[in-house]
């Protein structure tokens, strides 16, 4: 029944966007289907089809590697601060923010030596030709699931001033629905926490293969939510213009390091602002839901609804258990049991209103316990459902990154981006729906 459910999801999904949308009958049904298409065949091929799971696992255990050579800088920096075996523990900033800075400058290297290039090429080819979108749109969505919603603009700066709104809309759906590579290491963190340095092999081997699988559940992801993507946004604003005349392939880099050295110190020093940023983020909003949760509490406390909650087996009034409440229907069609629905809804309503930081930490605490709430299917699912940039403090990113590249289309990026992130966030669960019928 469960997987059952998850094309209900799907259903419920499309049904929301289209009546969001204008509900023109100038509606691409041909690429929506054909969006869904290869979101299937993704997912098919990525953790179904024997030689391209068995590649695409490998893969995953060579990033676990990759992630696992932080270490070296962490401990060089931090000491014994970096060590979780310490009295102290796992600290965040330490272990995670610090994996932010290597991976983006592993990134700028690899954009530097022309990997990152060839591989956004490649997967804009395969949109373009399988979704018969735009190239400014492929290369976009395309870079879009490797670097960050404000640098993907980047590398069609010049067409953005032209593009429809249609294209504009694509854009920002793709920047809300995917993640970039460097917080994406991030992520893995806080799923697999690094074995302590002491641990004997075996251990240290177990915790490997424990975090290669969530890089490929994560990789998977955001490959996926690239059509997804494109789906969501030709149903919030559907292609009524036409697409002005546009030369991908004769764009250039702006700026370039000078050589490899000052790839890999300009990635460092990128990283750098991005952990800065995450980490401020994270102890605003970390706070303010407890500043939110304060009265909730006292709310509770009260008989009426004391009594209420005891008879729903909740022990005090929260952000999380409203949130949970709310989304708890959409998690059911989206194929979670009944039983785990109001936890799901609870990560899906963090991710939206505060950060996905704060849902997958959430996760994360739930997966590392005893006795979790979320079954490994349904633990899943949340990560796949939670992959993305979809908030609200990222709608204030993404309008103040596009409209520096672009200040004549502010008006429009202010319009598109609620409707933008929400499209982001469906595009995602949309993903988690489809692999939960696979899983």
């Amino acid at each position: 029944m469960p997987n059952v459910q998850g094309f209900i999801g799907i259903g419920v999904l499309i049904a929301i966007a289209w009546m969001l949308g204008p509900r023109r009958k100038s509606l691409d049904w041909k690429l929506i289907a054909g969006g869904l298409s290869l979101q299937v065949a993704a997912a098919l091929l990525m953790l179904r089809v024997p030689i391209t799971a068995d590649a695409m696992q490998y893969l995953a255990f060579g990033i676990a590697g990759v992630i696992g050579r932080a270490d070296a800088g962490i401990s060089f920096v931090f000491g014994s601060l970096g060590d979780t075996s310490g009295s102290w523990g796992f600290i965040f900033a330490v272990r995670v923010l610090s994996i932010i800075i290597f991976f983006a400058s592993l990134m700028g290297v690899l954009y530097y030596l022309g990997v990152m290039p060839r591989v956004i090429a490649a997967f804009a080819w395969v949109l373009r030709r399988t979704l018969g979108v735009t190239g400014a749109e492929a290369t976009a969505m395309a870079s879009n699931v490797f670097v960050g919603q404000t640098e993907a603009p980047l590398c069609i700066k010049p067409l953005l001033d032209t593009m429809t709104r249609a294209q504009l809309m694509t854009l920002m759906v793709g920047g809300f629905a995917t993640i970039a590579g460097s917080v994406l290491a991030g992520f893995v963190m806080f799923l697999a926490p690094a074995a302590a340095a002491d641990a004997d092999q075996a251990t240290q081997a177990a915790a490997a293969a424990v975090r290669a699988e969530w890089i490929r559940h994560l990789l998977t992801a955001s490959v996926m939510s690239a059509p997804a993507a494109f789906v969501m946004a030709r149903l919030l604003v559907p292609e009524t213009d036409t697409p002005p005349d546009e030369h991908v392939a004769a764009l250039k880099p702006l700026d370039p390091p000078a050589n490899l050295f000052d790839a890999a110190a300009i990635g460092a020093t990128d990283g750098l602002r991005l952990a800065l940023n995450v980490a401020a983020m994270l102890i605003a909003f970390v706070s303010l839901i407890a500043l939110i949760d304060w009265p909730l509490r006292a709310l509770g406390e009260w008989a009426p609804i004391a009594q209420a909650l005891d008879a729903r087996g909740v022990d005090e009034l929260s952000m999380k258990v409203i949130f949970g409440w709310l989304l708890a229907p959409l998690a059911w069609t989206m194929g979670v049991p009944w039983a785990e629905c109001t936890f799901f809804g609870s990560l899906l309503g963090e991710k939206i209103v505060v950060t996905e930081f704060i849902a997958y930490l959430s996760l994360a605490s739930d997966i590392n316990t005893e006795s979790p709430v979320l079954s490994p299917r349904s633990a899943r699912m949340a990560a796949y459902a939670l992959c993305g940039f979809a908030n609200f403090a990222s709608i204030g990113i993404q309008i103040g990154g596009l409209s520096a590249l672009a200040p004549g289309r502010r008006r429009d990026f202010v319009q598109l981006a609620l409707r933008a992130m929400i499209g982001g966030a469906m595009a995602s669960w949309m993903t988690a729906c489809i692999v939960g019928v696979m899983l």
